[in-house]
């Protein structure tokens, strides 16, 4: 759509909803200046709107929340105004009749600096020489830019925004453009104007000022830069060398390129219960650790994981701020196809890292776990209120949008899903979107109807399950029936429901055949060869598989023949189908027992994750120490065989695995991994970085669970002592991450006082509630007030109900209940659901297991 379109809404667009803003006034440009005082953690501001009058009024109603409005005008006259707390809305009452065409809207306002992440807020920390220094940002995803300024703060309203900022002496100010002008002031402020945006939603507009220094590279035509607190840009070499080379990679893949002259990356080192990163257009936030790479403390998956989050934003510039969904019931749109593109990526140029098999491990078992329940919801669904779109950005939205994507990708192919992007990308630039007019685009590239199978994943909830049995193999072929169920961990999940699913069968080394499979009726598929069948090869597919016994059988005899995918996808179907019931615990100790000393660490690492689960199903019960007696018992001689300190020049993946099993090892109390954590701590003192940076953050783990009283103290001592703000971070949550109950109660005693920031304080009770949920949840529900100072409107709903999820109290979910009953509004409630459902499924899954678990474990 051309920079000119006053109104950037697709003709296919949503009616008005219930929350949505009338749309007989629209904005087409913002001219916005801001005045911070960062020590009065106050601002100011001034806005000129040109708006779009399509239909005469005498009203005006758009967007604002914590502002208190001094000043407005229409058309160059005074006009009243009222502000709906309650709302979030500033309805303006005209002086007169407003005629239809063009007209400007001017407020004056003063404004909150927030302590945690939303509109302006502040980030406090210690410069290098111990100084303190305060960065101020942005946050405005979902709707926090109406905290910031008056505006129509809805994704579908785009506009133009011109925005200018006065900084204290020797600060620097950088938002979404470059600065096209920088004025001194007669106190020695200065006054930056930056360039004009093109026309974006609201939520991607972006403002930061503090002590900075700033790094770039030139990719092409963009200058990329990388903003940090001043004293560590060196440690932003990294994230410059991955982004050049992803944007070369997305310029293509896309067939658009990056629009803006520049794309900055600032890293600010604090953090949210909320967010790590956030894609405002040109000028992309990330909190330190999620862009910063430091050498001498990051982990290889530290350093995989900055890398994917770049690419997630990254590919935001595209899917979301480019093309934008039009409402919040699509947010899938940007945040499903960011995290699958983030994936392609970072696989295409990261091939030492396998990874599009450790999504299988990862990312499809997250998303399938949340959908397998009764709480889950559809990818798209009717979204209102300000906490109902909050709630959205969860695993439905991210990974199982994820998964369905990549699905589609496989049934259609790779080249005809991309042709189907860049048409989407070149038709819909500047402009909002519905998911249909991307399956449009995608099933008119490839020729299949892809509409129709994406409705069924996307406008319904739950997994499908496609059972297999009554192999045979005939004329140098193997037939197979399939049938179509539902995956679900308790009763509600296994609703019957229909869906139309692409399943692939393959013969291991024979060929593929491909059908739609649709109810429980039996759909016969054959491919060439005889042998092993493995359906779902790959695992593209977004659905479980159970095999009749034979063919399960068989996958066991020859696990080591398959692709590392199907390895670990048949892992995952497996413990998922004993956590549900469907199929006995033996399978998967089977198949798990299959696995060679010499497997991939992609396996090993999913197998020290699953046991881990296995050990939380059973937290704080006598069969839990049985679990633990397993893990050191399977896990100790893979450790033994990599050993505990990394190598140089070892197999990045061996180097996670370490981590994953050192984290493991020690949380089932093995004593050589506790002694290790306990050495190396010690050193802490005399020698920051005495702990190797491969190892660093899972032996810190390993000695914060398993410290004494005297070692809790040397701790605390460390963290008070610790300048580096984003290691203090780290030192914060590992307070809380102590086994033993009277140091979870010290934690909590933390947590009451302000000595620690309020980010930190949310940080802090949240891991306290990892290992004693109870104890942090009836901390927080009888604080509620002191709670909600600490952590950011958009977490609210969910952060305290959040706590529990990790109870095995029989008499949480009631508890649960009272609470939301006394605090939560009704749409604000879907966290205290999904946690009530999470304890109860736990207890049922608990149940089901105990006597599999008994015999594994000899109790």
């Amino acid at each position: 759509m051309a920079p000119l379109v006053l109104l950037a809404v697709s003709v296919s667009s949503p009616a008005l909803a219930a929350g949505q803003l009338p749309k007989t006034v629209v904005p087409v440009a913002y001219d916005i200046t801001i005045t911070p005082d960062a020590q009065a953690m106050t601002f100011t501001g001034t806005e000129t709107a040109t708006v779009d009058v399509r239909q005469a009024t005498r009203s005006i109603t758009l967007n604002a929340a914590e502002l208190a409005v001094t000043a407005a005008t229409f058309d160059g006259r005074p006009a009243r105004y009222t502000l709906d707390s309650a709302k979030q809305e500033l309805t303006v009452a005209l002086p007169a009749a407003a005629s239809v065409g063009r007209h400007t809207l001017t407020f004056a306002w003063k404004g909150k600096i927030n302590t945690s992440a939303a509109g302006m807020f502040a980030i406090d920390y210690a410069n290098p020489d111990g100084k303190p220094a305060r960065l101020l940002v942005t946050q405005f995803e979902a709707p926090d830019a109406r905290r910031f300024a008056p505006m129509w703060d809805e994704p579908g309203l785009k506009a133009k925004f011109t925005l200018s900022a006065v900084s204290p002496a020797g600060q620097t100010a950088f938002s979404n453009m470059p600065a096209t002008k920088i004025t001194k002031r007669a106190d020695g402020s200065q006054l930056y104007n930056f360039g004009q945006t093109p026309i974006m939603s609201s939520y991607l507009l972006f403002l930061g000022m503090g002590d900075v220094e700033r790094h770039t590279i030139a990719a092409g035509k963009t200058e990329i830069g990388v903003i940090t607190r001043r004293g560590v840009g060196a440690q932003s070499g990294y994230a410059l060398d991955a982004s050049k080379r992803l944007l070369s990679f997305y310029n293509d893949y896309f067939g658009t390129p990056y629009p803006l002259p520049k794309m900055d990356m600032i890293g600010g080192p604090g953090s949210s219960q909320f967010f790590g990163a956030m894609e405002n257009w040109g000028a992309i936030f990330y909190f330190e650790n999620e862009l910063l790479f430091d050498p001498a403390r990051a982990s290889e998956s530290q350093k995989q994981r900055i890398y994917t989050v770049i690419a997630h934003e990254m590919a935001h510039q595209w899917f979301g701020d480019l093309v934008t969904m039009a409402w919040w019931d699509d947010l899938w749109l940007n945040e499903g196809f960011a995290s699958w593109m983030e994936g392609k990526a970072t696989d295409a140029l990261n091939p030492q890292w396998n990874a599009a098999a450790a999504l299988v491990g990862s990312e499809r078992e997250g998303g399938m776990a949340q959908d397998a329940v009764a709480s889950t919801h559809p990818v798209i669904r009717k979204l209102e209120t300000v906490d109902e779109i909050g709630q959205a950005f969860d695993s439905i939205t991210y990974q199982k949008g994820q998964a369905v994507i990549g699905m589609v990708e496989a049934y259609v192919g790779a080249d005809a899903f991309r042709t189907g992007v860049r048409n989407y990308m070149a038709k819909y630039k500047y402009s909002n979107t519905v998911t249909d007019q991307l399956w449009s685009e995608i099933g008119a590239a490839a020729g299949k109807p892809v509409a129709e199978i994406a409705h069924d994943f996307t406008l319904q909830g739950g997994v499908p399950l496609i059972t297999v049995h009554g192999t045979r193999c005939a004329g140098g072929s193997t037939s197979a029936v399939l049938s179509q169920g539902r995956f679900g961990l308790d009763a509600a999940s296994k609703a019957p429901t229909t869906w139309r699913v692409p399943v692939t069968m393959a013969v291991l080394g024979g060929g593929e055949g491909d059908a739609i499979v649709r109810g429980a009726g039996g759909t016969t598929l054959t491919a060439k060869g005889c042998g092993t069948v493995i359906v779902n090869r790959g695992k593209a597919g977004y659905y479980r598989v159970q095999y009749d016994a034979p063919g399960h059988d068989a996958i066991v005899r020859d696990f080591t023949r398959l692709a590392l995918a199907d390895q670990l996808g048949t892992l995952g179907d497996d413990l998922a189908l004993a956590l549900s019931g469907d199929q006995d615990l033996s399978r998967y100790l089977a198949l798990q027992a299959a696995v060679p000393a010499d497997a991939d660490p992609l396996v090993w690492n999913m197998i020290s994750g699953q046991i881990g689960g296995l050990a939380g199903v059973f937290n704080d019960t006598p069969l839990e120490a049985g679990i633990d007696a397993r893990s050191r018992a399977i896990l100790r001689p893979v450790l033994d065989k990599i050993g505990i300190v990394p190598v140089t020049g070892e197999n990045p993946l061996v180097s996670t695995l370490r981590e994953s099993l050192i984290g493991r090892l020690g949380a089932a109390g093995d004593p050589a991994v506790a002694q290790a954590a306990r050495a190396y701590v010690a050193k802490l003192s005399s020698d920051p970085t005495a702990i190797p940076p491969g190892i660093r953050l899972a032996i810190l783990r390993v000695y914060a669970a398993n410290a004494t009283p005297a070692e809790w103290d040397a701790l605390l001592a460390l963290t008070r002592a610790e300048q580096n703000p984003v290691v203090k971070n780290g030192y914060v949550t590992l307070l809380g991450n102590a086994k033993d109950p009277a140091l979870a109660q010290r934690a909590i005693d933390l947590v009451k006082t302000e000595e620690f920031s309020a980010p930190q304080r949310a940080s802090l009770l949240r891991a306290i509630a990892n290992r004693h949920p109870d104890a942090a949840f009836d901390f927080a529900a009888a604080n509620v007030k002191m709670v909600d100072t600490f952590n950011e409107q958009s977490s609210r709903p969910r952060y305290i109900v959040g706590l529990a999820a990790g109870s095995n109290d029989a008499g949480m979910p009631a508890k649960i209940r009272a609470f939301a009953a006394a605090h939560l509004a009704a749409p604000s409630r879907e966290g205290a659901t999904r946690t009530i459902n999470a304890v109860e499924v736990r207890k049922a899954t608990m149940e089901r297991l105990r006597p599999a678990v008994l015999r594994w474990t000899g109790g």
